[in-house]
Formats: C-alpha cells, sequence, structure tokens
C-alpha cells in the first residue's frame, strides 16, 4: 500500500510543478533547462527552502525572486 502525502507536502509539490514552467516561459527556456539553471544556480535550493512564502506572491514577482538569487550565484 502506497503512502499517501501530507497536504504540505502536496502544496509544495504543486508549487514547484507550477513555477518552473513559469520561470521557464519568462525566460524563454524548455522546462529542463530551467531546472538545470535553477539547480546550477542555487534557484532550486531557494525555492525548496522558501516555497510557502513564494506561492503567496504574484507568479512574476515570485519568479523574479528565484531569478535574483541565480543571479546573485552567477546565473545570467
Amino acid at each position: 500500500m502506497a503512502a499517501t502525502l501530507d497536504k504540505e507536502t502536496r502544496d509544495k509539490v504543486s508549487f514547484i510543478a507550477f513555477i518552473i514552467p513559469e520561470f521557464a516561459k519568462a525566460y524563454k527556456m524548455n522546462v529542463q533547462d530551467a531546472y538545470r539553471y535553477l539547480k546550477k544556480y542555487g534557484g532550486w535550493d531557494y525555492l525548496n527552502e522558501h516555497w510557502w512564502v513564494l506561492h503567496t506572491d504574484n507568479p512574476f514577482w515570485a519568479v523574479r525572486d528565484i531569478q535574483e538569487i541565480c543571479y546573485q550565484n552567477g546565473g545570467q
């Protein structure tokens, strides 16, 4: 029998599954490249740690916040 995920984990997965394609669209990348970019420049860690705050913001600003973290870590 498969274990079910708690509500917070489901919400986190849903938000991440939503915001990565939004990030990709905003910066004209495909989703795989966006994921790799986020992993390389710290956006993934930031997203995982701060998803709760980011999900309450407008997606435009959430994407901008994640991009700022990547930029501070050497991203373009």
